[in-house]
């Protein structure tokens, strides 16, 4: 995994920050941000406003997040995870409260011990990715530690150092269902390697080695393909049962970081560090489908609402895109706020839309909702 251009980008982020700043000193603001989202057309994308600010959640995320933008997760419209410092916390936007879900501070050890798993203890660990579905939260770490936890049950149910390798930080971790339903889990590293756990003994079921870093992983809605992402311009997909590369996708200029296929398994989304996102049908992969430019960084996170209606690309900081399918993704939404931004989730329902901002002035959790548009009749007439 590889910074680009650090110097450069820090200038004109400083640069665009003095600019919007004048902005945000006159206009009444939300702890750094906008009453309303700012609305920006540009080239031949069209604006929208499909989704409104609402609230601005004051748990605090921490100010170091690194590259890696999978810190946030919404299970519901009413349950939100994130990290803070060394814990997950759960968010309640209905009720108001927070709690501590899991503590990587200090030690932690394996509640059941499974025969033929190899698991062991592990103490203050830097979570560096993280996904929650399905009653599960799985963290990865920047020693190559993988963290699995049952939410309804207390304790870790497992954890354990993948590599032992020196630069073997987990750069992605994700939860899917193979083709005969059975649930698994997927991880990337530094060290090359893909690997898959079955999600209910937490054996290691395959390992995939690739020439690169692996910074990103996904699997299709079908459980079938699988997106491997990394230092490299290509972007594979292989079948998620053997590795076997079956297509190299060819178009971007530089390293990939983030992926997230449509719920209809047809279309990729892959994020890149030359500062776009590329769509692909995966029917056919002579080339992108579309190409959606980010405003100034790379395009660190993607996520497709479940409903395919939406999709949205977060850089390193300030900018969140929301694009929408059904205008072939020639629509846009763009969120301006302040700090680095920790990650991106859609509420199932699609209604809500939470943005982490791991910043030390306004480290917080944003929450957008779909405006609706209501036509009413005067019961006059």
């Amino acid at each position: 995994m590889r910074v680009c251009h650090a110097l450069v980008w820090n200038w004109k982020r400083n640069a665009c920050k003095w600019r919007r700043g004048i902005i945000f000193m006159t206009s009444s603001s939300i702890r750094g941000l906008l009453n309303q989202p700012l609305f920006i057309f540009r080239n031949a994308i069209s604006a929208i406003s499909a989704f409104k600010a609402v609230e601005v959640i004051s748990e605090q995320l921490p100010g170091r997040c690194y590259m890696l933008r999978n810190l946030l997760w919404a299970t519901s419209k009413h349950d939100v995870y994130l990290m803070q410092n060394y814990s997950v916390m759960h968010w309640s936007p209905l009720l108001r409260r927070g709690k501590e879900v899991l503590n990587v501070a200090k030690q932690i050890v394996p509640t059941v011990k499974r025969p033929g798993v190899s698991s062991q203890s592990l103490s203050r660990v830097q979570i560096s990715a993280m996904s929650v579905k399905e009653n599960l939260i799985v963290a990865g770490g920047f020693q190559g530690e993988l963290i699995c936890k049952y939410l309804n049950h207390p304790g870790v149910a497992f954890c354990t150092k993948m590599t032992t390798e020196e630069n073997a930080i987990t750069n992605a971790v994700d939860i899917f269902h193979n083709p005969n339903g059975a649930m698994r889990i997927i991880t990337g590293n530094n060290d090359a390697k893909v690997r898959i756990y079955d999600a209910k003994t937490f054996a290691c079921l395959n390992g995939f080695a690739f020439g690169w870093s692996v910074n990103n992983t996904s699997v299709s809605p079908d459980g079938r393909m699988l997106a491997v992402l990394g230092d490299t311009t290509e972007c594979l997909l292989a079948d998620a049962n053997s590795g076997k590369v079956i297509e190299s996708l060819k178009g971007h200029l530089d390293y990939s970081f983030a992926s997230a296929w449509h719920p209809d398994g047809n279309i990729l989304a892959t994020g890149n560090q030359d500062t776009t996102c590329r769509l692909w049908d995966i029917r056919n992969t002579s080339k992108s489908l579309a190409v959606l430019k980010g405003r100034m960084g790379a395009i660190r996170c993607v996520k497709f609402s479940l409903d395919g209606k939406f999709l949205s690309m977060a850089e390193p900081a300030d900018f969140v895109h929301i694009y929408e399918s059904r205008t072939g993704y020639e629509q846009a939404q763009e969120i301006d706020l302040f700090g680095e931004i920790a990650g991106i989730s859609f509420s199932p329902d699609t209604e809500a839309l939470f943005v982490g901002v791991a910043d030390r002035t306004y480290g917080s959790v944003l929450e957008f909702n779909k405006r609706h548009h209501n036509k009413y009749i005067d019961s006059i007439f």
